[in-house]
Parts: C-alpha cells; structure tokens; sequence
C-alpha cells in the first residue's frame, strides 16, 4: 500500500522538530511538514483555502466556528503551543493603573477579541482578580503592525469593539490613546520606553502559583484536519497523534542530554529540574483526557466573553482516538 501524501503547517518547535525533519515519520503517511513561524498565516491559509490538509489552528477559532457549524476541520488532541498569559498584560504607566481592578473602564487593545491569548487573559482577569470585563472599551488591531487578517475575525453579539486598521497598537499604548493592551506578541516599546510595562512585573511568580493552584497551563493551539480528508482514511488522526507524541518524547531526549547544553539558555538544566518540580514528568501532555480540565474551562470563558451561545462538547470537534495514553 503506497504511503498517503499529506501536508502539515505547523510552526518549527522543537517539539515538532522530529516530524520536520523526518527523524520520525507517521505511519502511512508521506508527511510533507511545511514550517511557518507566523500562526495567524497558517490559521488564515487554512481557513480561506484548505490549504493544507492538515495545520496547527487557534484553538478559540476551532471553538467557536465548530460550534457555529461552519468549520470543515476535525481536531486531535495535540496542542503544539501552550503559554501562561500573567506576562502579556501591558499598561501605560501613566494611566492609574497598579492593580488588576484598576483596568475597569479603561480602553484596553487587543489584536483580535477571539485569540485564544485574549480569551485566556480577560478569564484571568475576571476570575483570578475580579475585574468586571463589561466595564472595559476594547480597540482591536494589530500589534507592532496595521492590521489583522478579517478571516480570523469572530464578532461576539452585544461587545462593542473598536477597529484601528492605521496605526498599530504598541503606537496608541505609548501616547496614551489606549490604557493597556493585551494579547499574544509583546509591543516593541516594551523595555524601550519608560511609559511602557507589564502589569505583573512578578509574572513568572503568578503564573507557578496560578498552575499549582488551578493545573491549567493555557493551551493555545490545536492540530486539525480537514474533515473530507479524515472521513475517507479516518486512521490518519491515530498515526498522526502518535507522531507528535513521538516527536515530543524525541526532543524530550534531547534537551535532557546533560553533558552539555543543546539550547543557548545558561540554566537550562535548573530551568528542566524546576520544570519538573512543577509539572511532573509530562510538562506537555496531549491526549483529550489529560486537557479536559483546560480545555473546558477555555470553552467556559468563549460562552462567558459571548464567543459561544452554548458550552459545546469537546466531542463535537475532538476525533475519538484508539492510542495508548487517550
């Protein structure tokens, strides 16, 4: 039986790096892995297009279009990009802002009002710190550049949202015309210029104190197929899941190799103990099981911030696998 081309975008992680390069190859499968650094680029390629037949997607995105019934994917519980969100809370020093309560009734940007970084962050904010997100003025736009793909857009009923499409945002933080901006890039004047800081200079600190006390490390994204394709050779979720377990426990390996440092980070192997510390063996897990806890909560905050008209089974867009570890 001939192997089943395939085409996966994906950014280049060292957890995925194994399934780049070819060190390991999913089973039946003749992967072509196609390595872009930018997300939003290979979420709105596969959206518009199906461009590929399978990619790494914003896992909000999958959410909310899976529950509007007008999403063509199927996803497997792999989640290529996880990150606390305490250190990307950004505030104009001079706009009163010292605790998280001060940022109600302030005009707060964001890229896009459904990036899961933001969905993950107003949650933060409402439940963690009981800021009342109905008090703030949103003003969505791009970053450190204009603009962001509409493609990506998801308009919630009864939010107001501003658009900037002229000027990034970083520029409005800087003069003032916005109090704060939250989302998935740090603004350039970050460190750079004396109006510009993090709301949670500690951030490090909260985000250890936040997964002990919750077990939530934020997942980010998801791996989806196109669902034509999965529903003619319904094996390739199984080889591909196995894959990226695969790859993971690969580079896993690596950076644990101990006679010297395979990362240019001087404390990388105190960086692995605490991580271990901290998380336990798997700092990473995939398997629906393992992130069921994340991901409903994830789809709490979509039906809370109006992204969602109703709290959707994680079976609707998560594919039924038969592996060890699900």
């Amino acid at each position: 039986m001939p192997l089943l081309p395939l085409t996966l975008a994906c950014g280049s992680y060292d957890r995925t790096d194994a399934l780049r390069t070819g060190i390991v190859r999913p089973e039946g499968i003749d992967l072509t892995y196609v390595a872009i650094q930018s997300p939003p680029e290979i979420f709105a390629r596969m959206v518009a297009n199906q461009a590929f037949d399978a990619s790494e997607m914003s896992c909000a995105h999958s959410l909310i279009r899976r529950g509007k019934g007008d999403f063509p994917f199927v996803a497997i519980s792999v989640f290529p990009s996880r990150m606390f969100r305490h250190g990307y809370i950004f505030i104009n020093t001079k706009a009163g802002i010292r605790t998280p309560k001060d940022l109600e009734g302030k005009r707060i940007g964001l890229p896009e009002y459904s990036q899961t970084a933001a969905v993950w962050i107003r949650g933060l904010l409402q439940h963690e710190y009981g800021v009342r997100l109905e008090t703030v003025r949103w003003i969505s736009g791009g970053i450190n550049a204009p603009g962001r793909p509409d493609i990506l857009v998801n308009r919630p009923e009864g939010i107001e949202i501003e658009r900037v499409k002229d000027r990034p945002l970083n520029d409005l933080l800087v003069e003032g015309e916005i109090d704060a901006l939250i989302g998935a890039r740090r603004p350039d004047a970050l460190g750079k210029h004396p109006l510009v800081a993090r709301l949670f200079p500690n951030y490090r600190e909260l985000e250890r104190e936040y997964f002990r006390k919750t077990r939530i490390f934020p997942v980010m994204h998801t791996v989806v197929i196109r669902e034509a394709l999965y529903r003619e050779n319904r094996w390739i979720a199984e080889s591909l899941h196995k894959a990226f377990v695969e790859a993971k426990t690969w580079c896993m390996t690596q950076i644990r190799f101990s006679s010297s440092l395979r990362y240019t980070l001087p404390w990388l192997h105190a960086e692995l103990e605490e991580m271990a510390e901290i998380f336990g063996s798997d700092p990473w897990p995939y398997g629906l099981e393992a992130n069921r806890h994340v991901l409903t909560t994830l789809v709490q905050y979509l039906v809370e911030q109006r992204l969602l008209t109703r709290p959707i089974p994680l079976e609707e867009l998560y594919v039924p696998l038969t592996v060890l570890g699900e």
